[in-house]
């Protein structure tokens, strides 16, 4: 969160404000761990150059919008539908048609049905795991393509370390800094977590805490669907007793010293700190990260279509904020992995958790998403990926984890699931790969979790096996894996 703050200071012209230069700017997670919002652009900087690159689809991301389905979507009960199954394999929800041919969905899907025209469906995701049959594991697979170092019998994880392989929207923003003084990269509206595993492949991990993520987690459990009204813009407002004016004024007096001091001038030259320092300041003047914030802007008509709680209210902000310049934002699905209601994962109770809580949320929001970018001429520079860790098991009431089934629930499934994309030249109306008469395996095209992220790299215009140093100072391919260029037109 940027923050003026209004500690006494002795080392400002204007004393009275009780402010000094070291906190005049601080930045979320990143200023709590002790990272200027200057030095976090300054860092961004000196990315190397990852830009060479051609073929279907390259560069033609501006922004990307993740909407992460944490917990593990039933791909039988809502994207892939089987009917000549055991009936302990078919949906317990009927198939519906959707505008595209081969597209069908069941029937807790009704308006994303109508958008299924704007999207690729790849229904061949998959995977074998690797001590990746639970959640937290498969998430950090899922977000940085690595497989993490210690897994315990449950598949837990220690919790997040600074030598964590990044999170893919910290890649993206190192390489692929935004155009305007605005927040990078937003995370909303909690954290990655299984158990008291929280936000593991969350992070920038070795890249450095300059390149993690702003995270937006308003107040209030999981269960509270008015949460996005309880956002706070305070913290991304100037004091009113600090102007834009008095901090012009600060800048230039910052200018008159360097001035007089050109042999530390001379050796900070290449770092361009002007530069950085007043984009900062540009952040904060500007106001746009904190409009980007005011959800109450939407015409009530907008808000309703995107659903009144916590995902589609999450979804709407994050259209804002790549309006607003906003490279990358992730939408972390409102409930944590392993838990009731209307977490995605469904061991007991699919039925009602499903159609009475977890599908219209998904329904209204991501059909409003598409949709919406459509319409505003966005989504031809927006790349939507909505994906969960792995889908759920073809047989009800077996265990494939470890973990106990009801008749009505279904376990972790890695070796095929779905993946919803749709934007910056992904096809339209288009199925990519097919499952298996149950859905347990691929048929065709399977699509490795790592490729998925190399796809999302390369439409943003980064090399996929792009270079980049861990905490050892040792190089490490950002994905091991190649774009999937035919899922673009």
């Amino acid at each position: 969160m940027l923050v003026i703050p209004g500690q006494p200071g002795k080392d400002l012209c204007d004393k009275h404000l009780g402010v000094t230069r070291r906190d005049l700017l601080r930045i979320g997670g990143s200023a709590i761990l002790g990272l200027t919002l200057g030095q976090m652009l300054e860092i961004q900087a000196t990315a190397a150059d990852s830009s060479q690159g051609s073929g279907p689809g390259w560069n033609k991301a501006k922004s990307v919008i993740m909407v992460y389905l944490q917990g593990g979507p039933s791909h039988l009960d809502l994207w892939d539908p089987k009917d000549d199954v055991p009936d302990n394999v078919r949906s317990v929800f009927k198939r519906i048609n959707s505008k595209v041919a081969g597209m069908d969905v069941t029937e807790l899907l009704p308006k994303f049905a109508e958008v299924t025209d704007k999207v690729t469906m790849i229904r061949s995701m998959s995977y074998t795991p690797n001590g990746l049959f639970n959640h937290t594991a498969a998430i950090y697979q899922m977000h940085t393509g690595y497989t993490a170092d210690k897994v315990s019998p449950s598949g837990q994880l220690e919790p997040p370390t600074p030598k964590d392989f990044p999170t893919f929207g910290s890649n993206i923003i190192k390489f692929k800094p935004p155009e305007v003084a605005m927040l990078p990269f937003v995370m909303l509206p909690r954290p990655l977590q299984e158990s008291n595993v929280v936000n593991k492949s969350g992070t920038a991990g070795f890249l450095g805490r300059a390149y993690d993520p702003y995270y937006l987690f308003p107040l209030g459990d999981d269960m509270d669907m008015t949460k996005m009204n309880k956002i706070k813009v305070d913290d991304l407002t100037l004091r009113p007793e600090v102007s834009a004016t008095r901090l012009d004024r600060r800048a230039r007096l910052r200018d008159l010293i360097n001035d007089g001091m050109p042999q530390i001038d001379k050796a900070v030259a290449k770092y361009d700190l002007n530069k950085y320092y007043d984009s900062a300041l540009q952040l904060i003047s500007s106001g746009r990260a904190r409009e980007a914030f005011s959800l109450d802007k939407e015409k009530p008509e907008t808000r309703e279509r995107y659903g009144r709680n916590t995902f589609g209210q999450s979804l709407l902000l994050a259209r804002r904020l790549v309006e607003a310049g906003t490279r990358v934002v992730e939408v972390i699905w409102p409930k944590v992995a392993n838990s009731d209601n209307h977490s995605w994962d469904v061991h007991t109770g699919l039925t009602k958790r499903m159609k009475d809580q977890a599908a219209p949320m998904l329904d209204s929001g991501l059909s409003a998403l598409i949709a919406d970018l459509d319409e505003r001429g966005m989504l031809a520079d927006t790349l939507v990926v909505a994906v969960g860790e792995f889908g759920r098991s073809p047989q009800r009431g077996v265990s494939t984890s470890g973990n106990g089934n009801s008749d009505d629930g279904r376990d972790h499934w890695p070796y095929c699931y779905t993946a919803v994309l749709a934007g910056a030249g992904i096809k339209r109306g288009f199925v990519y790969g097919q499952s298996d008469q149950t859905a347990s395996a691929p048929l065709d095209n399977p699509v490795h979790p790592t490729e998925l992220l190399a796809t999302i790299y390369h439409a943003v215009g980064i090399q996929p096996k792009t270079i980049v140093y861990n905490h050892l100072n040792q190089p490490r391919e950002m994905v091991k894996a190649d774009a999937v260029t035919t899922l673009f037109g």
